[in-house]
């Protein structure tokens, strides 16, 4: 693993980013999370930070889910909703993150009985708030969890499109890795009604999952997709076709997907010609940020050309408008060549 340095550590922090691949929830901050706790005294759940550091320890990915699952309880009102959406969208501003595409994780609040309306008007007053205060852009992927059936993603869809602003720009499907074929009809209702596809594959299971993704639930980009590297055909595939995966490397060595962070496959994937992103996926229960996510990919031997692929890789594969691709892109050039000036 490479060491640092004080003129990358400037680099990988004056470089403008977008973030593809986190999940709202998965960003509340410890502090959030005890907020909201204390305000709805929900029992079971941690009260101090130690117990909150102790919650986030994960096994495997089925232990990575149940923390979830718990975490999801302590949103209950549009103010919990805002309250969480400024608190992340600061804390990715701060990283000089410009755009994200933020999962919601929609049926887990249907299921227990928060209304489409409530969510969307939580999240969209917490937009409007962090763009005013630090300039980020924020847009929302809703999604439900595969485990649950083709039903929980019916129930997602309909209230997306019964409830759903203009600022949502996908139909995600994420959860325990299960197969993806069953969720054919529901995609191919989303993407009817204008919603890119954009599930999660490849994470916990193997390329058929993203072979599935691709050929029947029309994904335009694949969430994780580490386990396309097993088979080179998808790998040509995706290459070929410029399908971008969004990577999040230290959320597969805490899901245990991967077991080190020296066998993570993204220098490999980047090699193999593949369009990479970088993202953070759940960043305060990994102990993580997308700063992080470039510090561990310089790490892996990465250069700084090499980082400055995966920042333009965001933008280009992200849903920004061509005029702030072309902006963004231009900004991060121009720091690659100051970098290399010295």
């Amino acid at each position: 693993m490479k060491p640092f340095s004080p003129p990358v550590e400037r680099f990988i922090q004056d470089l403008p980013k977008v973030e593809l691949h986190v999940h709202l929830e998965g960003s509340m901050s410890p502090p959030v999370f005890l907020r909201l706790v204390e305000k709805h005294g929900i029992p079971g759940l941690p009260r101090t930070p130690e117990e909150v550091a102790a919650h986030y320890e994960f096994r495997d990915f089925a232990r990575f889910i149940e923390v979830y699952v718990a975490s999801v309880r302590v949103l209950r009102d549009e103010e919990d909703f805002a309250l969480l959406t400024v608190d992340a969208a600061q804390r990715l501003a701060a990283q000089n993150v410009r755009y994200a595409e933020v999962h919601i994780s929609l049926y887990n609040h249907l299921s227990r009985g928060i209304p489409a309306a409530v969510v969307f008007a939580g999240v969209e007053h917490g937009r409007r708030e962090a763009e005013r205060r630090h300039g980020i852009r924020l847009r929302w992927i809703p999604d439900f969890p595969g485990d649950y059936g083709a039903e929980a993603g019916e129930r997602t869809l309909d209230a997306v499109l019964a409830d759903g602003p203009p600022s949502v720009v996908g139909f995600g499907v994420g959860g325990v890795e299960v197969d993806r074929a069953p969720f054919r009809e529901v995609y191919d209702r989303a993407r009817a009604a204008g919603l890119h596809s954009l599930p999660h594959a490849g994470e916990t299971g193997g390329p058929q999952n993203v072979w599935t993704a691709l050929t029947l639930l029309g994904a335009e980009r694949i969430g994780h997709g580490i386990g396309s590297m097993a088979d080179p055909r998808l790998v040509d595939h995706l290459g070929g076709e410029r399908i971008p995966v969004d990577v999040a490397p230290t959320s597969n060595v805490r899901t245990r997907a991967v077991a080190d962070i020296a066998e993570h496959p993204l220098p490999r994937m980047l090699e193999a010609g593949l369009v990479v992103t970088l993202n953070s996926d759940d960043p305060p229960m990994f102990g993580t940020d997308l700063v992080n996510e470039y510090r561990t990919a310089y790490a892996l031997g990465l250069d700084l050309p090499d980082l400055a692929l995966l920042a333009r890789n965001g933008v280009a594969a992200s849903y920004l408008d061509a005029a702030a691709k072309r902006e963004l892109t231009a900004e991060i050039d121009a720091v690659l060549a100051a970098a290399r000036r010295g």
